[in-house]
């Protein structure tokens, strides 16, 4: 038997835990959470995106996603616009200033995720985040839909290093 602080759903979760302290530290001089760069990078690749369905692929409450939201609207980076013949739905949209940071936060995140996976080789990189996505797919699979994740079937090794997709900078 495992030892309870070696079974695999706990290194996971520490794993997480460490990667989301980088990502937040990696994203303040942008100032933005964690939360606000999931929310922004689901609008900005999946422009129309409901706020409950952007939470539900980031794995946060409607509540935590609304406060991010909620920010990144005051700041000008993400529209709510309403969906004609549903004046109760909201769909996000990013501003041009939006889709430019979330170019910044994508590089961003990039970095650090690579920082991060310094100790594994390339081939080793790809296997786990073929195995992640595997595991991914089958307990959250909302988090596989749309344009904010790598779409990528869970079989197809992907290099954890590798920008899934950058956002498109407009020009101006």
């Amino acid at each position: 038997m495992n030892h309870p602080d070696r079974r695999t759903g706990y290194v996971t979760w520490q794993i997480g835990q460490i990667m989301a302290a980088r990502m937040e530290r990696a994203l303040r001089p942008l100032r933005l959470t964690l939360a606000q760069h999931r929310a922004l990078m689901q609008a900005v690749l999946d422009p129309g995106v409901s706020s409950a369905t952007a939470a539900r692929r980031a794995a946060i409450t409607p509540q935590s996603m609304g406060t991010a939201v909620n920010g990144l609207v005051e700041r000008g980076m993400l529209e709510r616009r309403t969906t004609p013949g549903d004046r109760r739905t909201q769909r996000l949209h990013a501003t041009e200033a939006g889709v430019r940071l979330a170019a910044q936060a994508a590089e961003t995140v990039d970095a650090a995720h690579a920082e991060a996976l310094q100790a594994l080789t390339p081939a080793e990189q790809e296997q786990a985040h073929a195995l992640l996505l595997k595991l991914l797919a089958s307990l959250n699979p909302s988090a596989l839909e749309g344009g904010g994740t790598d779409e990528v079937p869970p079989t197809t090794p992907r290099s954890c290093s590798t920008p899934s997709r950058t956002p498109p900078v407009p020009q101006t």
